[in-house]
């Protein structure tokens, strides 16, 4: 129970720690996966897909977007719906990718 509970808080992008942790200040492993992409990205572009071809869970980019480690691009006006971000300078310090 308690490793479903931790894998569907990492799908989600959702921390696993109370908001008392210091953890949660910093990218947990997904959303850091997330996040690594946008560094090698034009612009910092964050990617809509993972490496498998899989949407993103809307959450996990919810959370980076409340972090501050990434904002919305812009819209899309085909696809509505999709979260379309890019990395921010506090994302980048977060990563430890200062630029």
């Amino acid at each position: 129970m308690e490793d479903e509970k931790l894998h569907n808080a990492a799908d989600s992008g959702l921390s696993v720690y109370g908001s008392d942790s210091a953890d949660c200040l910093r990218p947990n492993p997904v959303q850091r996966r997330y996040l690594n992409r946008g560094l090698a990205q034009p612009g910092g572009k964050l990617p809509l897909f993972d490496e498998d071809g899989q949407h993103f869970h809307p959450g996990l980019i919810r959370a980076c977007l409340a972090h501050g480690w990434a904002e919305p691009w812009f819209g899309n006006p085909l696809k509505p719906d999709w979260l379309i971000c890019k990395l921010t300078e506090k994302g980048r310090r977060a990563l430890g990718e200062a630029h």
